[in-house]
């Protein structure tokens, strides 16, 4: 193709929609990082309170709002090994429906491809020998 040529079939690509179902998701993904960046900022502001009433000691303050993101950063953890687990999953059954072989499908094909092939080229050799051979 030509350098025109690319530059007319580059101006006509119409930029692709998004799927509105992976659209929703990302949206609900945001709102929960929103919500718990908001919950973590109020937790530290209760603590920073209670240091201030003389509640707590702030040492005791600080250990608290640690442990907290310690906790929340397992938990987070936990929650996006799961998601991606369920989501690895859910991909493979769309596949699945889909009828779209896997990589360890293609994998197969090619083995027995080759196992084929070699076959193929030991039956002409023998073909070529003659049947003197």
């Amino acid at each position: 193709m030509s350098e025109v040529e690319v530059q007319v079939v580059e101006e006509n690509v119409e930029p692709k929609e998004r799927n509105p179902f992976i659209e929703s998701t990302r949206k609900v993904l945001l709102a929960g990082v929103g919500v718990v960046a908001l919950a973590q900022d109020e937790a530290e502001e209760f603590v920073n309170r209670l240091v201030e009433r003389g509640e707590i000691a702030e040492k005791d303050g600080r250990k608290l709002v640690k442990d907290m993101m310690e906790r929340r950063r397992e938990k987070r953890s936990k929650v996006r090994d799961e998601m991606e687990g369920e989501l690895d999953r859910r991909i493979e059954e769309i596949l699945h429906r889909m009828n779209v072989p896997t990589k360890s499908d293609i994998d197969a094909l090619s083995r027995k491809i080759t196992t084929l092939t070699k076959k193929v080229d030991a039956l002409k050799k023998a073909q070529d020998a003659g049947p003197d051979a």
